[in-house]
């Protein structure tokens, strides 16, 4: 009986290319066997063979160019800071990998090679979310998803950044060889098991740059009354102007209506005191202005993908009693 062959993952390291995404695959493919035999061969390549630079400013030995795909099963682009001019030789592999059948996957920048490629034209995709928009305004085509950990649309895969390209790989090793295999493996790493791809990247989620000041001290005395049940009215009454005046500045000045605004505040606010405090959910929920227990559920599972209470036992700066 011929023995199984390892699954093949080449990973093409751009460069100068994130350290921390080219450890991913070798610290957890390496780490699954199956039946006692290595589940995985995992190869780095690059474009020009030898030194390549990092993003931290050291310098790597890759002896490998891109003929190292021949044979592959999967081909993982790694993140690298140079995310807008990707080399066309490894566009041009990847994009052959792709039409030969192989799973594509991407770690951070590493989306912007495939979008390059064509290969996330009319599908859906993530990166870093702090280079989401960049990748929208580039690639118009695409379908990004700014707020989750990683995506697969058919063949293809991509993640956001850091710790998401840890989930993608979990993900891969589950799809190969089963949960137990990628259970294992995520006790040996010392990471969590299983984190759903649509469960967001848990950012501070940003306002729009504010353009103006002429509600800036209506926007103060908000903050310091989210607490209490606030109205367009009594924000208007506040600023000393009509509500329709009010909506006006207020979208001119913020990009969003004073009631948008002001759920943002709250929303965020809910974070602030699920991570700080050991408030019962209902408290939590009358501090920030949302009223009840179920109404703060709502929102943070809508924002975050996580139940209050999930959110606080992750993301809680408490030290353990």
């Amino acid at each position: 009986m011929q023995p199984r062959r390892p699954h093949r993952i080449v990973v093409i390291a751009p460069s100068p290319v994130s350290m921390f995404n080219l450890a991913i695959p070798e610290m957890l493919f390496e780490k699954v066997e199956i039946d006692g035999a290595p589940g995985y061969e995992v190869v780095v390549c690059t474009p020009e063979p030898g030194p390549i630079v990092t993003s931290g400013g050291l310098t790597l030995e890759v002896p490998l160019g891109l003929e190292a795909l021949e044979g592959a099963d999967t081909v993982l682009i790694a993140g690298t800071g140079h995310r807008y001019l990707p080399d066309p030789r490894t566009v041009d592999a990847v994009r052959e990998a792709a039409i030969q059948g192989l799973r594509i996957a991407s770690i951070c920048s590493g989306a912007f090679v495939l979008a390059e490629a064509g290969l996330l034209d009319g599908r859906s995709a993530t990166t870093y979310w702090q280079l989401t928009q960049e990748l929208r305004l580039r690639y118009p085509a695409l379908d990004v998803q700014g707020d989750v950990l990683y995506v697969q649309d058919g063949q293809v895969m991509t993640s956001s950044g850091y710790a998401a390209g840890i989930d993608l790989c979990l993900h891969m090793i589950r799809t190969d060889y089963g949960a137990a295999a990628a259970n294992t493996v995520a006790r040996l790493a010392l990471v969590a098991p299983v984190r759903p791809g649509g469960q967001t990247q848990f950012t501070q989620t940003p306002l729009p740059p504010e353009r103006g000041i002429a509600c800036a001290d209506t926007r103060g005395w908000a903050m310091r009354h989210l607490d209490e049940p606030l109205t367009l009215s009594d924000l208007a009454r506040h600023a000393g102007v009509s509500v329709r005046t009010l909506t006006r500045r207020f979208h001119a000045e913020s990009g969003m209506s004073p009631l948008q605004w002001l759920l943002h505040q709250r929303i965020e606010r809910a974070k602030e005191l699920l991570e700080t405090t050991t408030l019962p959910m209902d408290q939590v929920a009358r501090a920030c202005g949302l009223g009840t227990a179920d109404s703060l559920r709502q929102h943070v599972v809508r924002r975050t993908g996580l139940t209050p209470s999930a959110y606080r036992s992750q993301f809680s700066r408490l030290a353990p009693a």
